[in-house]
C-alpha cells in the first residue's frame, strides 16, 4: 500500500497530554490514531513500562502507526473501528486497568485531502466515503439504492440541511439518469439543486458530512465506545474525547453529565449522591484551540475537548 504525502496536524495536543494525566507506567488507548499526532506525545510521555494501545480502522493509518512505532515495545496497533474498544482491552488483558483513553473524532486530513477517498467536495475522486475502504458500503452504492425519503433524512439528521428534501429529490433525478460515481457530479447535483447557502460556504458542505457520518455509523459508534469506555478504565482513569461537530459534541457532553448524574430515582427520592452511583466525573470545562493553534492550523477552529475521570 503507498501511504499517502499528506499530513496531518493533530489538535489540542498539550490539552490532550495534560488532560490524560500521564503515568510513566500507565496504559493509554488512543482509539483515533490517524498518522500518530497524539500517539508520539503520549509516547514521549510514558516510561520504559508504559504501553500505550492504538486503534484505526482505516488501514493506511495501521500502515504509518506500524512505519513510525512498529519497532517500540511500548506500542501496538489493532485495525478496526474504536466501537470494539472492550473486545481489544479483553484480547489485550487491559480491561479495567486503563490509565486514559483518548478519542479524536471524524475524519482525519490525510482523508480529507485525499481525492481517492472521495471525502471532499473540493475535488474529484471516486464517490467512497468510507474510513475503511474494504467494509461496508460506498457512498455511491448508498446513493445509487437507497430512497429519496432516506436520503433526505440523511441530509436533515446528520448535517442540518434545510433543502434536505430537495437535495435528495435531485439525486434521485439525476440517478436515474446515470449513476453518481464521482464527487464532483454529487457536488454540482447539490450546488445546482440548494437555493441559497451562507457566503464563503460550499453548498454541498452539510450534504458531504451527512453521507459521510451515515456511511461510517460515526454516532452509532460514538455512542458504544463511550459505553465500553466505563469497564475498559481503570478507577481514576481519563476518558478525552475531542469533537469536530454539534452532534459528536452533544453526544458526548450528555453521556458525561448523565454517568455524572448517576442512577435515575424518581423526584422526591431522598438519596445521597453516593447511593445514585455516579461512574464519572466532569473535569473542566470543554477546551477549544487557541487562536495561535487555529491560525497555523484552520481545521481546529470547530475542536472541543471534553474530559471525564472515572469515580467507580
Amino acid at each position: 500500500m503507498e501511504i499517502s504525502p499528506k499530513t496531518h496536524t493533530p489538535v489540542l495536543v498539550e490539552d490532550v497530554v495534560t488532560a490524560l494525566n500521564i503515568s510513566a507506567d500507565g496504559i493509554y488507548i488512543d482509539g483515533t490514531f490517524g498518522r500518530g499526532g497524539h500517539a508520539s506525545q503520549i509516547l514521549n510521555s510514558l516510561g520504559e513500562t508504559g504501553r500505550l494501545i492504538a486503534m484505526d480502522r482505516d488501514p493506511e493509518a495501521v500502515e504509518v502507526a506500524q512505519s513510525k512505532f512498529g519497532n517500540d515495545n511500548r506500542f501496538m496497533i489493532q485495525r478496526g473501528s474504536f466501537s470494539m474498544l472492550g473486545k481489544l482491552a479483553e484480547d489485550t488483558g487491559v480491561m479495567g486497568r486503563v490509565n486514559g483513553i483518548l478519542l479524536d473524532l471524524g475524519v482525519s486530513s490525510p482523508q480529507l485531502d485525499d481525492a481517492s477517498r472521495g471525502f471532499s467536495f473540493r475535488q474529484d475522486g471516486p464517490l467512497d466515503m468510507r474510513m475503511d475502504p474494504e467494509r461496508g458500503i460506498s457512498a455511491a452504492d448508498w446513493l445509487g439504492k437507497a430512497a429519496q425519503d432516506e436520503i433526505a433524512s440523511v441530509l436533515k439528521r446528520y448535517g442540518d440541511e434545510k433543502f434536505a428534501r430537495r437535495i435528495a429529490a435531485a439525486i434521485v433525478r439525476a440517478r436515474a439518469q446515470q449513476p453518481i460515481e464521482r464527487t464532483a457530479q454529487l457536488a454540482s447535483i447539490i450546488a445546482e439543486a440548494h437555493p441559497a447557502w451562507p457566503k464563503n460556504i460550499h453548498p454541498a458542505t452539510l450534504s458531504f458530512q451527512a453521507i459521510r457520518i451515515h456511511i461510517n455509523d460515526e454516532l452509532g459508534q460514538l455512542e458504544s465506545v463511550l459505553t465500553q469506555a466505563l469497564d475498559v478504565l481503570t478507577i481514576g482513569g481519563r476518558l478525552a474525547v475531542i469533537s469536530f461537530h454539534s452532534l459528536e459534541d452533544r453526544i458526548v457532553k450528555r453521556f458525561i453529565r448523565e454517568q455524572a448524574r448517576g442512577d435515575a430515582f424518581p423526584l422526591g427520592v431522598p438519596v445521597t449522591q453516593e447511593q445514585m452511583r455516579p461512574r464519572l466525573r466532569k473535569l473542566g470545562k470543554a477546551l477549544s484551540a487557541r487562536e495561535s493553534e487555529i491560525d497555523e492550523n484552520v481545521r481546529s477552529r470547530s475542536a472541543v475537548l471534553r474530559v471525564a475521570e472515572r469515580l467507580s
